[in-house]
């Protein structure tokens, strides 16, 4: 398994710091709109089409679904074991993922991924 730079899930930028899990990954599959991506479609969430909604308590269910179709190709190719998604929906205009992975190896890591709301 080779070693990435960090991306900051906040800004997009890369971090100093160095990842050997699948932080980037997630982010990717987080922050890419669906089918956006020219080397492969299928890459993506519909977490961007929330952007116009209302913080409305559904609006967290439907954040936590799209995660977890944009992250489900990591368990159906077994780079992951389980992945668990939680929504704190603090209601100041952005739903909060908190991502549990548990990578091929057994290795738990923990990933926040704001989600703009109106």
């Amino acid at each position: 398994m080779g070693i990435d730079q960090a991306i900051d899930p906040y800004t997009g930028e890369y971090l100093s710091a160095r990842i050997s899990h699948l932080g980037n990954a997630v982010y990717i599959r987080l922050a890419t709109p669906l089918g956006s991506w020219w080397a492969d479609p299928s890459i993506g969430s519909r977490l961007h089409e929330l952007a116009r909604s209302k913080d409305l308590p559904r609006i967290g269910v439907l954040a936590r679904q799209y995660a977890e179709q944009a992250l489900r190709p990591l368990l159906d190719d077994g780079r992951a074991r389980s992945i668990a998604v939680e929504v704190e929906q603090p209601h100041d205009g952005r739903c909060l993922l908190l991502i549990t992975v548990e990578d091929a190896t057994g290795r738990e890591a923990t990933f926040q991924h704001p989600v703009r709301v109106s």
